[in-house]
């Protein structure tokens, strides 16, 4: 699978948390991230049992200044999970509308269970970047890796790719991420982007938590070649993730925006179209600007530099000046070596 056409951004729809525990809200999810020109759809595949323990003491609690302080990680991701029954709905949602179906796994088990479904790609989230066993188990089914960095040092990243390259998986695509919700503008370091394509010689992307879409439209002017951004019905359906995410009509405005840009980074090209030919006609040449009879010298006072561009060029003025006319010669005329003596 080719998740990245030609001077193409693969944008994803985050679902997440983001259903209300209603079923419905995630089957009309998914038809509106169709509408809005998206690529893909995913998930999460996890329960609070997987993913931590049902325990509230105080390692289990989240106080680190986030949205969701107050709670324990337990209560946190018993209320946000997507029920895994609801997977084959989704996924048969989706790809009836031609969109790619594929989930975020966070053990073992998960993994199992999106085989089963033949996800065609997976997603390694960021918290999740240092379980290595979890990268080599699922890099080892040979689907393609997207594999987020937010909270990731250099030395866990370069692990991460070397587990998947172990396991002779050497499709892998690096998101730049910012592990902050929203997260804000000025910690986004887009510049990041191409240093992780040259570092680690893989393809980039960016799993955007900012607010609006001008970080995304960045990340594609710098070489993303990914682009992942939570997406929401209508934020009063509310959820750990509601407030951060997306609306459709956000969603598109990001979309349509990211395909003006890709249109716009086109390629590396000198070549003048027809209509830019057509433009140098009012390009600066050397004209008599007044009259002139033979004999006489060309001056500063009678050879202006000036549009359009029928005159010689204007790299011959100092050449031109001190030298004297061959014939007489109207203001208004376009210089040229036939009227130099």
């Amino acid at each position: 699978m080719n998740m990245q056409e030609k001077n193409k951004t693969f944008i994803i729809a985050e679902l997440s948390a983001n259903h209300g525990h209603d079923i419905e809200n995630a089957l009309a999810t998914v038809r509106a991230a169709k509408k809005c020109g998206v690529d893909a759809i995913k998930i999460q595949t996890y329960t609070a049992d997987t993913i931590t323990l049902d325990c509230d003491n105080s390692f289990f609690q989240i106080e680190q200044g986030t949205i969701w302080d107050g709670t324990t990680l337990y209560k946190l991701y018993k209320k946000a999970y997507t029920p895994w029954e609801w997977h084959s709905a989704i996924q048969n949602e989706a790809e009836k509308l031609g969109l790619i179906f594929f989930s975020t796994p966070f053990d073992f088990t998960a993994v199992d269970y999106l085989e089963n479904l033949n996800v065609p790609l997976y997603k390694i989230a960021s918290f999740e970047i240092t379980d290595i066993p979890l990268i080599e188990y699922t890099a080892s089914k040979g689907k393609p890796m997207i594999i987020s960095t937010g909270i990731a040092s250099l030395a866990d990243i370069d692990e991460a790719v070397n587990a998947c390259k172990r396991m002779g998986n050497n499709d892998i695509t690096l998101l730049k991420c910012t592990s902050s919700y929203p997260a804000p503008v000025e910690e986004a370091n887009l510049l990041t982007i191409p240093n992780l394509a040259q570092t680690f010689g893989v393809k980039v992307g960016l799993s955007d938590h900012t607010m609006g879409h001008a970080v995304a439209l960045a990340a594609v002017a710098l070489g993303a070649g990914v682009i992942e951004k939570h997406f929401i019905l209508d934020r009063s359906i509310g959820g750990p993730d509601a407030s951060f995410s997306m609306t459709p009509d956000e969603f598109k405005t990001m979309v349509d925006n990211i395909r003006i840009v890709e249109a716009a980074l086109g390629k590396v090209s000198y070549e003048l179209t027809d209509k830019v030919m057509n433009s140098r006609k009012f390009a600066r040449s050397l004209f008599v600007s007044k009259n002139i009879k033979a004999g006489e010298l060309f001056t500063a006072d009678n050879v202006r530099s000036v549009r359009p561009s029928d005159g010689l060029s204007p790299k011959y003025y100092g050449d031109i000046l001190g030298k004297t006319a061959k014939i007489d010669i109207e203001a208004g005329t376009p210089l040229s070596w036939n009227c130099v003596k």
